[in-house]
């Protein structure tokens, strides 16, 4: 509906974009508020473009930008902004003739169904064919036995131990799935980004503790199923720390099944006996790039 004084601001929910106009005319008194005292979202947007026959002002934002927020629901996509009007003084500091004003805006758009988009195309499979529209993927990452059979009771290790780390993902009503672990940073505290911080697996699944010298660090071939993940890390701590807990964070992530690993899906481990990376599945040439350390170049 076009922005007019009965209703004086428009939102169109795009597929990427909102868009709204408003009408100058706000309160729908005559008074016309200004360009410059209209805002969109918590960031403060300008409008793009003021249209001066019709007296309205057009303002675009991304889905995610000025500040909007996202609430998810069991049915919807739920994005949230507010249009701001701080009227600024008109030449008397002492005296105001109009009140601010703040109008919620949402764009709703249904979950459970597959959509099409220009904005985001994927390059490996259709959105439909990948996941199912109501089951989700459950990611878990936990310390095991040393025979894999069931997970590790105490956290404690001593040095000269291995620590035996299963991936896993939940695939529920999905169709096939391999699990790949893109990184793994350990640290001191829960930020993964604090200092000092030690590389386990890095550049899309290159187990790069396992090229230090004194490390036996691997990829376990076979897997057990294609949702899981193994793969032992020699024990170690901090230099110059006397602290004992370390966290480990890692980033997973889920293929198609029936898709061949590449650069960027793969778990390569480094044997030292041939001083090469070997993938777990796949062809050799896909674990080059942990030598070179460009595997976001095939990205």
């Amino acid at each position: 509906q076009a922005a007019a004084p009965l209703h004086p601001v428009a939102v169109q929910c795009q597929e990427a974009l909102v868009v709204v106009t408003v009408h100058r005319d706000l309160f729908g008194t005559g008074r016309l508020v200004r360009a410059v005292d209209l805002t969109l979202g918590l960031a403060a947007c300008l409008p793009v473009s003021q249209n001066a026959a019709e007296n309205t002002v057009t303002f675009m934002s991304g889905l995610h930008e000025c500040g909007s927020t996202l609430q998810i629901t069991s049915d919807s996509l739920v994005y949230k902004t507010s249009l701001f009007y701080k009227p600024t003084s008109s030449g008397n500091p002492v005296i105001v003739r109009t009140n601010a004003a703040v109008v919620p805006i949402e764009c709703h758009y249904p979950r459970k169904s597959n959509v099409s988009s220009k904005a985001v195309r994927p390059t490996w499979a259709p959105f439909h064919s990948t996941l199912s529209v109501d089951e989700k993927m459950v990611f878990s990452l936990r310390l095991m036995n040393d025979d894999w059979s069931t997970e590790r009771r105490s956290y404690s290790f001593q040095l000269g131990e291995s620590l035996h780390l299963q991936a896993d993902v939940a695939s529920g009503g999905h169709v096939p799935l391999t699990l790949f672990v893109d990184d793994c940073i350990a640290t001191l505290n829960p930020d993964r980004n604090s200092s000092p911080r030690y590389t386990l697996i890095d550049l899309s699944g290159c187990l790069v503790d396992g090229r230090a010298d004194d490390t036996t660090s691997a990829f376990i071939s076979p897997r057990p199923r294609q949702e899981t993940l193994q793969f032992m890390v020699d024990a170690f701590r901090f230099a110059a720390d006397d602290r004992n807990l370390i966290y480990i964070t890692c980033h997973l992530k889920a293929f198609p099944a029936d898709q061949a690993p590449n650069p960027l899906n793969k778990a390569c481990s480094f044997n030292k006996a041939s001083s090469l990376w070997v993938p777990l599945e796949g062809t050799g040439d896909i674990c080059s790039c942990c030598e070179t350390g460009n595997c976001l170049l095939y990205g």
